[in-house]
């Protein structure tokens, strides 16, 4: 039976185009900056980001601790959503590795924290507070419905931060969807910002990867941090080389997911049981709720579903999640409805 994997875009395969550069990357020793590959894909991504450097590093969770260690010393502060990748899914690396404690605030149903609330849980100079050194926003929001934060916003935020000496890390492990979604360049979405980091190894489709982009002096520092992290990877153009394609190829499809989160979105509104608005899906992420009186449980529904040959991931006790990639088309698609449609009927 065909899988149709709905549960996250890193099940994406490399294209054959990638596994061909891999086979054939020019490579050379990174922790002594001597990969060319590794070096003209970290001068991509600086450029598509418009920092002055960047830094290939093997995962989105690295690049994230990589950011916050390189920001702050222990005993400092950040400020972050409570509904943040950072806060939920890595282990609490910044406490337990860094010495970072986390001040957290409600994230809006869009991605969004209150400035407001920033602004007031900034602490003042007071020896009995930590202090507040970092701000941390996420684009898109994963567990806001993939919701991209626009210009105008990120522009705030970066305003916000810069009055009250804070540094600002975007993890924006899908900010080339959030630049298709608003139809705008990645750079738009990142005036100000010390630290960017994105994944390659989501829609972008390489198979290992992600970047950290800031100012040369940041990146000096993220470089011995990575090292102390066990991050230095040595041959590493061989992953690298994959990175640049998916830089360099695969943004502009992403719209495609876009379109096919919409379709799936609507589709399972239909169905009775299912809570879901489809005007909160704008990217290629599909949070949905599921009634257990009317239908089952969502461990049961997860478990029926992957019976039928349509994978998706349980975030809740009623919550559920679907992710579109470029390993999805719209046949597939219409197949997950229609087995969707059997789960709920039987």
């Amino acid at each position: 039976m065909k899988k149709i994997d709905l549960r996250s875009d890193t099940v994406t395969l490399p294209t054959r185009a990638m596994r061909e550069a891999m086979a054939n990357a020019e490579v050379g020793d990174d922790v002594f900056g001597e990969d060319p590959t590794v070096n003209r894909l970290e001068t991509l991504a600086a450029e598509m980001t418009g920092k002055e450097k960047a830094l290939f590093v093997a995962s989105g969770t690295m690049a994230n601790l990589i950011s916050q260690m390189s920001h702050c010393t222990r005993g400092d502060e950040m400020i972050l959503g409570d509904q943040s990748h950072i806060h939920i899914y890595e282990q609490g690396g910044s406490a337990a590795i860094g010495g970072i404690h986390s001040r957290t605030l409600a994230n809006q149903k869009n991605g969004t924290l209150d400035l407001n609330e920033v602004e007031s849980a900034i602490r003042g100079d007071n020896i009995h507070f930590p202090r507040s050194r970092l701000l941390v926003l996420e684009n898109t929001h994963n567990r806001c419905n993939g919701s991209p934060l626009d210009p105008d916003y990120m522009a705030a935020a970066s305003r916000l931060a810069k009055n009250h000496g804070l540094l600002l890390h975007v993890d924006g492990a899908r900010i080339f969807n959030a630049a298709i979604c608003l139809k705008t360049g990645v750079k738009d979405l990142l005036p100000g910002v010390d630290s960017i980091s994105f994944c390659l190894s989501k829609g972008l489709s390489a198979p290992v990867g992600s970047m950290v982009c800031g100012s040369s002096d940041f990146i000096q520092r993220a470089r011995r941090v990575r090292k102390v992290l066990g991050g230095g990877m040595r041959q590493a153009g061989v992953l690298a080389a994959a990175g640049i394609l998916a830089l360099t190829q695969m943004v502009d499809r992403l719209e495609e997911d876009h379109e096919h989160a919409r379709i799936f979105a609507e589709g399972i509104a239909e169905f009775n049981g299912i809570i879901i608005n489809p005007d909160d899906v704008r990217t290629n992420i599909v949070f949905f709720d599921i009634d257990p009186i009317k239908i089952l449980s969502a461990e049961a529904f997860v478990r029926q579903l992957e019976e039928k040959g349509v994978r998706i991931i349980q975030s809740g006790l009623c919550r559920l999640r679907a992710v579109t990639h470029r390993m999805i088309d719209r046949s597939d698609i219409d197949e997950a409805l229609t087995a969707i449609k059997k789960v709920i009927e039987s």
